[in-house]
Parts: C-alpha cells; structure tokens; sequence
C-alpha cells in the first residue's frame, strides 16, 4: 500500500491483528528484510512494514536526513490512526525511533532499537572510514547521511519517557561502549549485547529478535 506523506509517496505493508508494531529498516534496504519476523509478530500484533523515503517500493528522493524520516513516521503512524504503536527500528530504523520518542512522548507505547547511534562517533573508526570512502566514490546522499549524521545529545534521551529496549551485536559496528551509554541515558530502557551477533545479524532475514521483541512487549 502506499500512501502521500511530507512531499513523499512511502510504501507500508500490513498484516496481523492486534497492539500495532511499526518495524522500520536501515540504510540501503527495505521491509522485505522483515520477512522471516512478520508472520511471528503477525500472531499477536498488527505489523506495519515501511519502505523509508528513497528506499524499496517508496519513491525515489535525494532529501535524506533522520529528521525528515522521523517526520515521515509520525505522519505514517497519524495518519493511520494507530494506537501508540511499539517501534522496532534497525540501524537508520532505530536512530528514526530515537528522535520519535524524544521529540513526541505520546506516540509510541514501546521502542526497541538495534545497532543505532547518536552520532558518527558512535560507530567502529574503520567502519566509518569506509563509509567516507564510500561516499567519496559514489556521491550517494545516503553515506553522507551516516557520515554527518544524527547529532543526538545524550541529554535528550533523559526526556524519554517510555520503555525502551537497546540491542546490539557483540561484534556491531557500533561501538559498544557507545550502545552502553545510550542506555544508561534513557531512563526506563534495558539493555542487551548479544554474543556472537553482528551489526544485522541478528535482524535481516532472521527470527532471532523475535523472543527479544516477545519478551519485552510482554
């Protein structure tokens, strides 16, 4: 389905029934790396798939900043009249949940974010330095995004005021240290670094964030 959001045509899936979840992706992918998730989540909660501005069936765009993703989800979720949905977000998917549950403290009724950062120095310096390499080969506004962005001040998250779950990999490209201190700032958040696991590991194409996701909305 699609629907007209902030100057943006933005593909959404639906399916299940029950406590709405919103599931948002990374950079470069779109909804389809949610496909093992859904039909589990789908037992017990309507599930809203969304292909970000610029990314999968949603029309193309070079205007890609966190901020106007962010607007783009709180116009999506508004507009469908859903119930303070519980957010799942995945890298560029968890920073756009961040500033949702800053910026609007009665959106969301839950958030669990994965491998998100508050800014570039959150991620591993080899990672980043690829990403600017990357950005100086190809151009794409999409590496400029990461390189230059989110700015979060860690004092923002002391303003949120729902529960909040933060994953990572052990061997994310987030620095873990920098996924400790997100945590310890938001005040109702529980933390879990998960062995063996990768930045996406754990997420694309995979089931194993479902007990995580279960456990938490319980």
């Amino acid at each position: 389905m699609y629907i007209h959001i902030n100057r943006q045509v933005l593909y959404y899936g639906k399916t299940g029934s029950g406590c709405p979840i919103v599931l948002l992706h990374g950079n470069g992918e779109d909804h389809t790396i949610f496909d093992e998730l859904v039909p589990l989540l789908a037992m017990r909660h309507t599930v809203y798939t969304v292909d970000s501005r610029g990314h999968g069936e949603s029309n193309p765009t070079d205007d890609y900043h966190y901020q106007g993703m962010a607007d783009d989800i709180s116009e999506l979720i508004l507009s469908l009249e859903m119930e303070k949905p519980a957010l799942l977000g995945f890298s560029d998917g968890g920073i756009v949940g961040l500033l949702l549950a800053i910026q609007q403290p009665n959106l969301l009724s839950r958030l669990i974010i994965c491998g998100a950062n508050l800014n570039p120095h959150g991620i591993r310096w080899r990672e980043l330095h690829k990403m600017k390499q990357r950005y100086k080969e190809t151009g794409s506004p999409l590496y400029r995004m990461m390189i230059e962005e989110p700015n979060i001040d860690p004092k923002q998250l002391e303003s949120i005021q729902i529960p909040v779950l933060v994953l990572a990999g052990e061997k994310d490209l987030i620095k873990q240290s920098h996924t400790k201190k997100i945590a310890k700032c938001i005040p109702d958040s529980q933390l879990q670094i998960i062995d063996e696991e990768d930045h996406g590991s754990y997420v694309i194409h995979s089931t194993k964030v479902y007990a995580y996701i279960n456990n938490f909305i319980k």
